[in-house]
């Protein structure tokens, strides 16, 4: 029963991009990025509420526009643990495919593709000028120099995406940098996640596909899990149980392009201890085999 367990669940607040008055992207089919933001959210939102020790918020669970500042704000009255804001890309080149994670940006943007996002994006902001941008920008600058949220961010967002990379094409490798708005949290691990492109005729059909927006919920939710198992919240229910003896094990799944050193440096057990914990002679390990992951006290 809830009132037995030791420890509280880790909150992820999902945010789908645009909503209501504001359809966001437009594919040549019509396809909207708010209905596909709302789509992979849900899935997202019903994945993690099946995890133990995780919790989903919904900042909107219909086609109802909200604020990019009441959007961090419900996730900050419902003690988000991450923020994780979902879209869709779109430019004018229909070529341009593949999937990116953004983290806030406290100087220039990454690259052009960020400058142009965060215009677009920011741009989209209901009744707020882009003129304060700066001043918001400013007014986290001394929160966010004293402590870890947007290290955090950086590092949730490379999980996710070097996840995301297992089932989709990646437009960037690596967590991009932008300044948008929705993600100038100061007390919280925020990230941006665009799904791909909605203006690529093939990835608009695939983002209409209720099974691949399932792997791409699947892939955000890896990532967000191989992040908080490294990384619980000490009053939480899986730090505890991470503590827990005798040590528990976790079962793992290899996906294309693991390699025993990255799940031993995910989990922060060492080669060794997953070779004994399975039998195994050599660091070879295959598609498709299950790890039986050692997690000890402390770990």
């Amino acid at each position: 029963a809830q009132e037995y367990r030791p420890g509280r669940d880790i909150v992820i607040a999902i945010d789908p991009g645009h909503g209501g008055h504001d359809p966001g992207a437009v594919g040549k089919r019509k396809t909207r990025e708010k209905d596909i933001a709302l789509a992979v959210s849900r899935t997202l939102a019903s994945k993690i509420n099946a995890e133990t020790g995780m919790r989903a918020v919904l900042i909107r669970d219909r086609d109802v526009y909200v604020d990019h500042r009441q959007r961090t704000g419900i996730a900050r009255r419902h003690k988000a643990d991450l923020f994780v804001s979902i879209h869709a890309d779109a430019v004018a080149d229909r070529r341009a495919r593949g999937a990116s994670v953004y983290a806030l940006s406290l100087k220039g943007a990454s690259d052009e593709a960020a400058r142009q996002l965060a215009r677009r994006e920011n741009a989209s902001v209901g009744g707020v000028s882009l003129d304060d941008k700066d001043d918001v920008l400013a007014s986290v600058l001394i929160d966010l120099s004293q402590n870890a949220s947007l290290s955090a961010s950086l590092e949730v967002g490379s999980k996710v995406i070097g996840e995301m990379g297992k089932v989709v094409k990646l437009h960037r490798r690596t967590v991009q940098q932008a300044g948008l708005l929705v993600l100038k949290s100061p007390d919280m691990p925020s990230i941006l996640v665009e799904t791909a492109f909605i203006s690529n005729p093939a990835e608009e059909k695939q983002l209409r596909n209720t099974a691949h927006q399932g792997r791409l919920a699947t892939a955000i939710l890896a990532g967000i899990r191989n992040y908080f198992y490294t990384n619980p919240p000490p009053d939480t229910l899986i730090a505890a149980n991470l503590r827990r003896e005798p040590a528990r094990a976790v079962r793992h799944v290899i996906s294309r392009g693991d390699t025993l050193s990255e799940i031993a440096e995910r989990y922060n057990v060492s080669k060794a201890a997953i070779r004994a914990a399975n039998k195994l002679s050599t660091d070879t390990i295959r598609i498709g085999q299950t790890l039986s992951i050692p997690i000890f006290a402390g770990g």
